[in-house]
């Protein structure tokens, strides 16, 4: 290919991978210079243990359905297998560039390094980085005040439409010769999986569904496993992975609430959206989270390792049947509700008595919709060590029988216990020898006897943490936290 030297905008989409309400992609077509978009599958990601083909499978799909959105534009996004340094230097050779367009990406460490390195890439070669904030999110705060404010008004922005000038992408010719020059990614994906396919296009059906029928049981069935999933929006996906962006749902919501006739459940919806936004600035101002405690006073909590208990937990073979109902749906549809998330969290810390590290990377390779800002808190929070939070460790029991009395889900996902009656399906432990023998199932056979004693595990995680949290430190920690980021508007 022949130098080309006329100058181009680059957009590097990342957690963005829409057209509509795309920040990055609104502000370089603005200017009218020619565009190109690309997606660069980066080696740092692509061999991090938080991201499974699962990820991966998702994203591509969402490639995908952008080239069939943009083929009336005749062009389509570059996507290379490169780090993104090798990809805009390769593309310098063939066109002048001055200005690249992206999100302030809130992610893992490698990505905020990675950044600081394009950063001082761009410096060098005389371009123009413009990086947006994303779904409300603010980077360089020290404190709150202000932030609830500007969060509002970044709600109440109109979405932005993408709406490009003609010829002002560049062609699928153009593209397919860049292409030529760099390590072209496979965008092929398997056909059986049962995961949620990833794109706006589907993403869009989910909301829709939600928003013209299915919301009216959001409240009812949101701590339901079997329930939930349908009761549920399910587009955490698709917003994780930009697919929607928060604002556009929070928008339809809110309009739609001036007429529905279930208006509880709607904002109890819209108010997990702007929750979203809260955790993911909290992880944005305290990074440490990835991979040690917010309050430092619990940085002296040891634990003992026990890959025994941490493998039983990660395969669905605790001898707890939801639990390992849970574990067993997550591997094979990357999907559970928020109150079973809690649930596996605290066993694993509080009855396992596991440091919440070591659930942190399976649990983010097999949520499909994992999302470093929500993530990281999250798992603080249920494992009790941000001294801010009431200190919850739940019954496993308890909540079986409460959010799915009839076994239904649990029978679903330990078909082991599918013949068992009801009770003996939430505990199968209880069975008497001759009732083992009456259902052709032995314990410790069919089915594993439970791993941990619950009232010995649960008593020892509460004296322990209850114990910390009067920690001086603990306690001048919690403080530190709550100051940083309670809302001050």
């Amino acid at each position: 290919m022949s130098t080309n030297t006329s100058n181009i905008n680059i957009v590097w989409l990342k957690r963005d991978l829409r057209l509509e309400d795309n920040e990055a992609i609104a502000n370089a077509l603005a200017t009218g210079k020619r565009t190109l978009i690309l997606y660069a599958f980066e080696k740092i990601l692509l061999e991090d243990n938080h991201y499974s083909t699962r990820h991966w499978n998702f994203i591509k799909e969402s490639l995908r359905d952008l080239n069939q959105q943009l083929k009336p534009y005749n062009s389509k996004i570059l996507t290379v297998e490169a780090d993104i340094i090798l990809v805009i230097n390769q593309l310098m050779s063939s066109y002048t560039i001055r200005d690249i367009y992206s999100h302030q990406e809130t992610g893992i460490l490698v990505t905020y390094n990675r950044d600081k390195s394009f950063k001082r890439f761009c410096k060098n070669n005389l371009i123009t980085w413009h990086e947006n904030i994303h779904n409300g999110v603010q980077r360089g705060l020290q404190n709150r005040e202000q932030w609830n404010q500007k969060c509002n008004e970044f709600f109440e922005i109109e979405p932005l439409k993408f709406s490009p000038a003609n010829n002002q992408l560049l062609t699928i010719t153009e593209i397919e010769n860049l292409e030529s020059l760099l390590p072209k990614a496979s965008l092929d994906t398997p056909k059986d999986a049962i995961f949620q396919k990833g794109g706006r296009t589907i993403g869009l059906k989910y909301l829709d569904s939600f928003l013209s029928k299915r919301y009216v049981n959001y409240m009812q069935h949101i701590s339901k496993p079997a329930l939930a999933r349908k009761g549920c929006s399910r587009i955490s996906p698709y917003i994780a992975w930009g697919n929607l962006s928060i604002r556009e749902v929070y928008r339809q919501a809110y309009f739609l609430k001036q007429t529905a006739t279930k208006k509880k459940d709607l904002e109890a919806f819209m108010s997990r959206l702007r929750w979203q936004a809260h955790f993911i600035q909290k992880f944005e101002m305290e990074h440490t989270m990835e991979n040690e405690s917010v309050n430092k006073g619990f940085h002296k909590l040891k634990k003992d390792i026990s890959i025994k208990y941490q493998i039983a937990w990660q395969t669905g073979q605790t001898g707890f049947p939801l639990i390992d109902a849970c574990m067993r749906c997550l591997i094979e549809t990357g999907y559970l509700n928020f109150r079973m998330r809690a649930l596996v969290v605290s066993f694993f810390t509080h009855n396992l008595w596991q440091p919440w590290q070591d659930a942190s990377q399976h649990l983010s390779q097999m949520f499909l919709d994992f999302e470093p800002g929500i993530h990281f808190p999250q798992l603080q929070m249920q494992a009790g060590e941000t001294g801010t939070n009431m200190l919850r460790i739940y019954n496993p029991i308890k909540n079986s029988l409460e959010h799915d009395p009839d076994a239904i889900f649990i029978k679903k996902w330990v078909p082991e216990l599918k013949d068992l009656d009801i009770a003996f399906a939430h505990e199968p432990y209880l069975m008497t020898d001759m009732e083992q023998q009456l259902y052709n199932f032995e314990l410790g056979k069919d089915y594993p006897y439970p791993i941990v004693d619950m009232d010995t595990t649960r008593k020892k995680a509460s004296n322990t943490l209850w114990k910390l949290r009067k920690n001086k430190k603990v306690k001048e920690e919690s403080l530190r936290i709550l100051k940083k980021h309670t809302f001050k508007d």
